[in-house]
């Protein structure tokens, strides 16, 4: 799990600045470059104030950080079939495409 990557990831995705990020966390630009780096995991009142200043719930940065290496050996084929497309379905949920995403699923099931 690389919570920091995903946080990274949202942020630059959204066009934000680190140090407005940890402006908007209440939290120092150097701890959040420790958190986005890996160095330094965020404590849940942190990952609480960067969820609501990034505007997405915990859960997406949680999709968003999932590695291969968390998942058993025994899923790992279906994790490598199915993780794409969710993680690029959860990064359309960041961008706002709301109605690109419904397209996309109501296309799925018909």
């Amino acid at each position: 799990m690389n919570l920091g990557k995903a946080i990274m990831s949202v942020r630059k995705q959204l066009a934000m600045k680190q140090y407005e990020l940890a402006e908007l966390c209440n939290i120092s630009q150097t701890s959040l470059s420790q958190i986005e780096t890996g160095l330094k995991r965020p404590s849940p009142r942190t990952l609480k104030k960067i969820c609501a200043a990034l505007e997405v719930p915990d859960s997406v940065l949680y999709i968003l950080g999932m590695q291969d290496t968390d998942v058993p050996e025994s899923k790992k084929k279906i994790y490598a079939l199915i993780f794409p497309s969710i993680k690029s379905l959860t990064m359309q949920m960041v961008t706002n495409k709301d109605s690109f995403v419904v397209d996309s699923i109501e296309s799925v099931i018909g």
